[in-house]
């Protein structure tokens, strides 16, 4: 893992709040997701609050209300080349509400919503159902080499590994 200071991996709080992860762990998740492109991409990671998320969610999506994360890919202009992959954005008070009503644990809640946002930058999307199979599979499968269940299944399911 490379030092904070060259660490292309911005991580901004915006909110102070007993709970949050520190920006290593967020980097981590962040690298892992990222696979083959962690060396060469740049991205930050923006922990907000209910306020924040609610403005950016409905400016871009429409949507009134809090979310859990949001990503905004960067479209460099033609011709421009640029490590820049985007930005992902995380309501804290949100993740730590739904990883109590979820009865997960919250790092892995986290980790969770961190690897979702960068999936999103990288392309991933789940509108359609092969896609969402898709990308949950991919995330199921970089949670569990952290250490964490399958964000998908209760806990009462046989199947939750």
């Amino acid at each position: 893992m490379m030092s904070e200071d060259d660490c292309p991996i911005d991580v901004q709080y915006a909110i102070s709040s007993a709970g949050l992860p520190p920006a290593d762990r967020i980097r981590q998740w962040a690298e892992l997701a990222l696979g083959e492109r962690r060396e060469s991409t740049e991205l930050a990671v923006r922990i907000v609050d209910e306020a924040e998320i609610t403005a950016l969610n409905f400016r871009y999506r429409g949507k009134d209300g809090p979310t859990n994360v949001l990503s905004f890919p960067y479209a460099p202009l033609p011709g421009v080349t640029t490590e820049l992959l985007g930005d992902v954005v995380v309501c804290a008070p949100v993740v730590m509400a739904e990883a109590i009503a979820q009865d997960k644990s919250l790092e892995s809640h986290w980790a969770h919503m961190v690897i979702h946002g960068v999936l999103h930058l990288l392309g991933y999307d789940h509108r359609a159902a092969a896609d969402a199979d898709a990308m949950e599979h991919l995330e199921t499968s970089l949670l569990h080499r952290l250490g964490f269940r399958n964000p998908y299944h209760s806990a009462q399911r046989a199947d939750y590994p």
